[in-house]
């Protein structure tokens, strides 16, 4: 099982720093997500390359004890979430081709934390870097601006459906990703290793 490092990440490809509740951090439920643009960068969670994925970062709020009992009481006792990497296919259309074990976020809440991967996930070029959350999880920023945003794995006449479980997880491996949270961040990230260049 991975180890958990709290602290910064480098050359995890964007910045991500720990936000507390009175921050505007929210949690995100029972989905698998990735950004979808930051700023101007629409390809910041997608592969430049073909390489592989050895770590992964994420900027945890700190909720409190009212807030933790009610994300507890609905969706689950532990906070649990992992990184997967998805192949584009036609449209909004996803496929899970490699996937991280779920990792406990609890104890780390109100941190950054790195959860360096005992083994390594392979990602191709133009493939994405999505975050999976099968629970719950405090690592969703608001309040930024419409040129940043995000997509879900929820249905798309079910884009505010925080209930139902449609997170990539068990046998379910495809789906498309309709859903689009503007002036939103996940606030996760991930270290990625170029293959060597051929001799």
């Amino acid at each position: 099982m991975a180890q958990a490092v709290r602290g910064s990440c480098p050359d995890a490809g964007v910045t991500v720093v720990p936000v507390a509740p009175n921050e505007r951090c929210q949690a995100v439920t029972r989905m698998t997500g990735y950004q979808a643009k930051v700023g101007p960068n629409r390809s910041l969670y997608q592969a430049p390359a073909d390489g592989r994925i050895v770590a992964w970062t994420v900027a945890l709020g700190k909720p409190g004890p009212k807030q933790t009992a009610f994300f507890q009481d609905r969706f689950g006792t532990s906070s649990m979430a992992t990184v997967v990497v998805l192949d584009p296919g036609k449209k909004l259309s996803r496929r899970v081709v490699a996937k991280a074990t779920l990792v406990t976020l609890n104890p780390f809440f109100g941190s950054v934390a790195q959860f360096p991967l005992t083994r390594t996930l392979p990602i191709k070029k133009g493939q994405y870097i999505a975050l999976t959350v099968s629970t719950w999880a405090p690592l969703l920023q608001v309040g930024l601006g419409n040129d940043t945003s995000w997509r879900s794995s929820r249905a798309g006449d079910s884009c505010n459906d925080i209930t139902s479980q449609s997170a990539l997880v068990g046998r379910r491996t495809a789906t498309a990703f309709p859903c689009l949270y503007r002036g939103v961040r996940l606030t996760y990230s991930a270290t990625f290793i170029s293959n060597p260049a051929p001799a």
